[in-house]
């Protein structure tokens, strides 16, 4: 395995760069670059059973059992039948290996289903269809249309203008909306002439494999040429063409080499943290039975000396049989004999628990999404427990906690605010499902998708108000939108930002239809006119402008500029005469922003004719300049952008899935820190972030993290731990180590005093992710309650995941729906994928699956944390009842001469695990619940002692040991004493071996099933019946076993003949099993009763409300949605990339003209092509002109409340 391991890496450092041929496969097979077969499978037909025997016997205790089946086949210290070890041990591997190959055949039928996708490949000057698996580096493919991308392609043509293509990444990022990608001109060319293709022979030099999604270099040599190659010239693995005919592509990477593939993390084999402690618990074990074998071997030494010599005259010892060697014997005698301190019946049962609670989780109606018939599924059934101790969620943001859909839900326009509906008598109502939507029959063209519910908005557009009219002018024409109308009437929106396709939807279902645009004009319909404005700029967005211009000229020819952006960057320019109704503005976005919406504030200016002219030469001048471009446009886009007249704002929700809001509220109350990681812009992930209660406004700072250099990182780091805790030193506090457990130091949690956020992006993540600063993040993020990190790469999605999980002491679940999230999946304690809209990678990587985030809530608070006390409830019951049994043994040595003989009958030695006990811990362990879920919802501070470990902990572990020790010693010198000298009612002696074994067993088994009843918190009628069903079974197969016909059938196998029966009869019998079951449980109702009534649990105190309540709780009341201000603005404009508005104007992001078409409805209403809105307040223009007539016959509405309309004509 190392051997292939060392090839690997040699292979891995030497490509420093990879060379590649067009076209010729001979060549680039030379250097033995990785096919596009995947392979994700672990075993074949070959290699399963020795792999899969080999895995499981590095757990210790496969091993454990497999050395003691070797002792019982020696028959000099085996006083065991050899059948007792292997038939529980080929259970246990054949249960193991059945589920580990049906996991492992899914993965071969997944990969299959890849591997042999079909695609066009350019192969001898034909295309011919092959599976993606024979595809190899350097040949030519065909995508169409809707397609996934194969390989890492080298962009080469398309069927669009330009030889744009159009690519949904989901994928790889999780963002929905579309991305462009244009190929070089030289290759352009090309087209889609096989014959031409076929004869390119270009070479390409470029960067290793690796896994960086943002960034591409290389070069390309072609007809003497050299053509410099970036990430806009490359699709991705894992991409889908949209909007798109066909393209072509070179592949650069295939296959494991693929950006997506080296982005996905490994699979590594997930144990619980119960898992983990068991390990260590079975080497305590294991020296403990070692140190009590050595204890009773020296004991049978000394015996033998001593005592034993007196024997051998009637038991001849055989020749060199000393009392060394007998000793020797003896040792190895008693490991057999006391090996149920680790029997491996424990192992049956925890797999057997494990499936039965993952069948809760399969079958949880609670769980089901019937809108898209999901249930929730338990893809693996070793991490059940592991639920109820998740201290760090990792969620992704789009698709996980939002539904990626942005809708147009409030605005305001000239101060008065729409979006609300009201009563008759003035009260606002919720909006729900059956509130009214208003009515766009009016519109053909209006998106049928498109709901709103204030009708007075559509009324004001109706009656011609021009601020209403300006106002969605201004966002049907300040965009970067493409239009796509492939039937009469039906447009489609290709968005850069899902909100932008929200902001131009809107305008169009209101009447002004954005139609097409060219590199030089727009069309829109205006209330059913078509109308052309000529695109004389675009004043594009950058994260330091936060806002987007465009400079129109009307179809009368009036020169206008439309600004839309963050309301904060828009109010600096703003005309003095907008002061009142900016006042008013900033209150409505306040309530649009403390209601979680993305805000937008609109504005608009006219402009001079000769100034516009003079600024657009100058514009030209910048645009092409060589040194200093950037820094000339920002100074020209300042100038104009000036002395802007406020239209209004727009708020538009970013739609979180139900319920996202009060599952983040459940989990934080139950002490889990839930940290975002996305592949989305800072200010989307901080609107969520707000929108779904993760950030409040009343936290005490949220600190951001942007910094460019290591340097810069570090410092903002360290000055947020400054702010959180002022007079904290720089160095870490680190967990004092635990024994035999992780090698690497665990960071210490601190107390801060009030609540923090943490927002970083993508660039200080990279700094704040390298070994010399890592701490420094982890110790910050750790103090903050909820963390944000933006525009990180699925790698470094998963390197925060290893950060936190390899630094804390703390449980980790990650939760994801797309391929970009399988990485952090993999590499966390629990990985849950959503069955989302971004495919299915996440689900197939997970290890639980369900539809909706907010099911989470019910995963971890209900099933996980059930799961996780049933599994310690079992875990103390079971070490207990075996420990107190095979201490019993260990006593018995003493009276027996240490000849390692057994103080039970041997049937009841093998059916004590098997039948008498068994089913009623499987009952305990399946059905029990200290409250019902109801009660978990209400109580989620039940949830925080699973992240302490206080259920099962080597602490409890050792409590339970000495509870043991003193449960045997009664159960052995009580017994002992009341039989040594007692005699039966007709003058015989009861104390014989066979009656001291029947009373002893008997003793100890109603000793552990009253234990079993005061452990049992929830009893329910399978609880009661596998209680005493297992006591009458006891009681059953005893007289049996020892009745007078089976020994006269075959006296050597049931000597005991008779013995219950007599035993059974006496009435200091059962007075002995009656005083042995009080002093064994006594010490027990002591504690729990001094506990309870001193220092309860929180269990305690919950439990004590449940049986106050005597009934279940009442439903929870619905939780009234609160209106609250905010000083904090979201921003639509934030979310826009840069550089779309270069590629409007330029003419390369468009497609094919579409034919002339008609505006779709008659014109209703006054015409409209002599408006031209100017200034906004009081009806004046900066320079005192008049700018808006009053609509003739239309009575004054409350709109124009800020607003003194002149009665010139326009």
């Amino acid at each position: 395995m190392s051997f292939f391991g060392l090839n690997c890496a040699r292979k891995k450092e030497q490509e420093l760069e990879r060379n590649l041929r067009a076209n010729d496969r001979e060549y680039n097979l030379s250097f033995k670059y990785a096919t596009n077969a995947i392979k994700t499978s672990k075993y074949n037909f070959f290699t399963f059973l020795p792999l899969n025997l080999f895995e499981q016997f590095q757990r210790i205790a496969n091993a454990y059992f497999l050395f003691l089946l070797v002792l019982q086949l020696i028959p000099e210290i085996s006083s065991l039948s050899w059948f007792t070890t292997v038939v529980p041990l080929v259970l246990v591997l054949s249960v193991t290996a059945a589920k580990d190959a049906t996991d492992d055949i899914n993965r071969h039928r997944n990969d299959n289903h890849v591997n042999n996708r079909k695609v066009q490949v350019l192969i001898d000057e034909k295309l011919r269809s092959e599976k993606w698996m024979d595809v190899h580096v350097g040949d030519i493919i065909k995508l169409e249309n809707n397609q996934f991308v194969t390989a890492d392609l080298l962009l080469l043509s398309s069927s669009e203008p330009l030889n744009l293509v159009y690519i949904e990444t989901a994928e790889l990022d999780g963002e929905t909306n579309l991305k462009v990608r244009q190929a070089l001109t030289v290759t352009g060319d090309l087209g889609d002439d096989v014959s031409k293709l076929a004869d390119f022979n270009g070479e390409v030099r470029c960067e290793p494999p690796n896994n960086r999604l943002d960034r591409f270099t290389g070069t390309l040599a072609f007809a003497g040429q050299k053509y410099a190659l970036d990430n806009e010239k490359i699709l991705l693995r894992g991409c889908t063409l949209r909007n798109t005919e066909w393209c072509f592509g070179l592949v650069l990477f295939a296959g494991p080499e693929t950006k997506l593939m080296q982005n996905c993390g490994k699979s590594t084999f997930k144990r619980t943290s119960v898992d983990r402690l068991m390990n260590v618990l079975v080497l305590f074990i294991f020296g403990f039975l070692a140190f009590m074998c050595t204890v009773l071997a020296i004991g049978n030494y000394c015996w033998e000396l001593g005592e034993g010599s007196a024997f051998t005259v009637f038991l001849p010892r055989q020749n060199g049989h000393d009392a060394a060697f007998s000793s020797f014997l003896t040792f190895w005698s008693y490991v057999i004999i006391l090996n149920t301190v680790v029997p491996i019946s424990l192992y049956v049962s925890v797999e057997f628990i494990r499936l039965g609670n993952s069948f809760y989780i399969d079958w949880d109606r609670k769980m089901y999404h019937s809108r898209s018939d999901t249930p929730a599924v338990a893809r693996t059934t070793t991490l059940n427990e592991e639920l109820g101790q998740i201290k760090y969620v990792f969620s992704d943001k789009t698709g996980t906690l939002t539904q990626n859909i942005m809708t147009f839900n409030k605005c305001s326009i000239n101060g008065k605010s729409y979006g609300d509906v009201f009563d008759y008598m003035g009260q606002r109502l919720e909006i729900n499902e059956h509130t009214e939507t208003v009515d766009f029959s009016f519109n053909p063209l209006a998106d049928p998708r498109f709901t709103f519910h204030d009708h007075a908005l559509v009324e004001a557009v109706k009656l011609e108000i021009p601020e209403v009219h300006t106002f969605f002018r201004l966002l049907a024409l300040c965009h970067t939108v493409m239009a796509e109308e492939k039937k009469e009437g039906e447009l489609s929106y290709q968005a850069q930002s899902p909100d932008e396709g929200a902001l131009v939807t809107a305008a169009r279902n209101f009447g002004f239809v954005f139609r097409s645009r060219t590199p030089d004009s727009i069309s829109i319909v205006e209330m059913g006119e078509q109308c052309t404005y000529k695109l004389l700029a675009i004043l594009d967005f950058n994260n330091v402008r936060k806002r987007m211009s465009v400079i129109v000229r009307s179809p009368e020819g009036k020169l206008s500029l439309y600004c839309k952006g963050a309301d904060t960057i828009i109010c600096e320019r703003l005309h003095g005469s907008c002061t009142k109704l900016t006042n008013v503005t900033t209150e409505h976005l306040n309530e649009f922003a403390g209601e979680g919406l993305r805000t937008l504030a609109l504005a608009y200016k006219d402009l001079d004719e000769d100034f516009f002219l003079q600024w657009q030469q100058r514009h030209h001048e910048a645009s092409t300049a060589l040194e200093g471009r950037e820094d000339k446009l920002e100074q020209l886009y300042e100038e104009i952008e000036t002395d802007l007249l406020l239209l209004g704002a727009t708020a538009i929700e970013d739609k979180l899935q139900d319920g996202v809001a009060q599952t983040i509220e459940q989990l934080s109350k139950a002490d889990i820190k839930i940290w975002v990681l996305t592949g989305d812009k800072q200010e989307t992930a901080e609107n969520i972030g707000y929108s779904c209660n993760l950030l409040r406004e009343e936290m005490n700072d949220v600190f951001v993290i942007s910094g460019n250099s290591p340097e810069d990182v570090r410092q903002e780091l360290r000055n947020a731990q400054t702010s959180m805790k002022p007079g904290a030193t720089d160095d870490c506090t680190f967990l004092p180590e635990k024994t035999l457990g992780k090698s690497v130091k665990a960071l210490a949690d601190e107390v801060v005093n009030g609540e923090y956020g943490l927002v970083i992006n993508g660039h200080s993540l990279a700094y704040a992710l390298e070994p010399s600063m890592e701490l420094d993040f982890l110790r910050t993020a750790c103090m903050c309650k909820a963390v944000i990190c933006c525009r990180v790469t699925p790698l470094q999605k998963a390197q925060v995941v290893e950060l936190v999980k390899t630094y804390k002491r703390a449980v980790t679940l990650a939760i994801g729906d797309g391929a970009n999230d399988v990485s952090m999946i993999k590499v966390a304690h629990i990985g849950v994928g959503i069955s989302g809209q971004e495919g299915m990678q996440a689900v197939l990587s997970s290890d639980y699956s369900f539809a909706q985030f907010r099911f989470l809530q019910r995963l971890l608070l209900v099933h996980g944390r059930w799961s996780y006390l049933r599994m310690c409830k079992f875990l103390r019951y079971f070490f207990y009842k075996n420990f107190t049994f095979t201490f019993v043994h260990f006593w018995y040595a003493f009276f027996c001469g240490f000849s390692a003989q057994t103080v039970y009958d041997e049937l009841f030695i093998t059916l004590y695990n098997l039948v008498y006990t068994a089913l009623p811990v499987l009952g305990m362990s399946l059905f029990d619940q200290d409250v019902n879920d109801a009660w978990s919802f209400q109580h989620p501070q039940l949830y925080v002692p699973g992240q302490l470990n206080l259920y099962f902990s080597k602490t409890a572990f050792f409590k339970c040991a000495l509870h043991s020790c003193y449960s045997s010693l009664v159960l052995f010198f009580i017994p002992y004493g009341a039989v040594s000298q007692a005699a039966r009612t007709d003058g015989r002696d009861v104390a014989d071996y066979q009656s001291f074994a029947v009373l002893t067993q008997t003793c100890l088994l109603f000793a552990v099933t009253i234990q079993l009843g005061l452990e049992m918190s929830y009893w329910t009628a399978v609880n009661t019946v596998f209680v005493v069903g297992s006591l009458a079974m006891y009681f059953a197969v005893t007289f049996t076993m020892y009745s007078n016909g089976l020994f006269l059938v075959l006296p050597s196998a049931f000597p005991f003949i008779g013995t219950a029966r007599n035993s059974l009869s006496q009435p200091n019998i059962w007075l002995t099993i009656v005083l042995t079951s009080i002093l064994c449980t006594l010490p027990v109702v002591t504690y729990r009763f001094l506990r309870i009534l001193l220092r309860p649990t929180i269990n305690d105190k919950v439990m004590f409300k449940v049986r106050q309540a005597k009934a279940s709780p009442p439903p929870l009341p619905r939780r009234a949605r609160i209106r609250r201000t905010s000083s904090r603005r979201s921003g639509y404009a934030f979310s826009h990339a840069q550089g779309y508005g270069d590629l409007v104007t330029s003419g390369r992001f468009l497609r094919r003209p579409a034919p002339p078409r008609s505006s779709g409805f008659a014109h209703t209403g006054r015409a409209t092509s002599g408006f031209s809105p100017m200034g906004r307040s009081a009806g004046y223009s900066p320079a005192e002109r008049a700018q808006y007539a009053k609509a003739q016959d239309v009575e004054t509405t409350s709109l124009q409340m800020y607003r003194t309309i002149s009665d010139a004509a326009l």
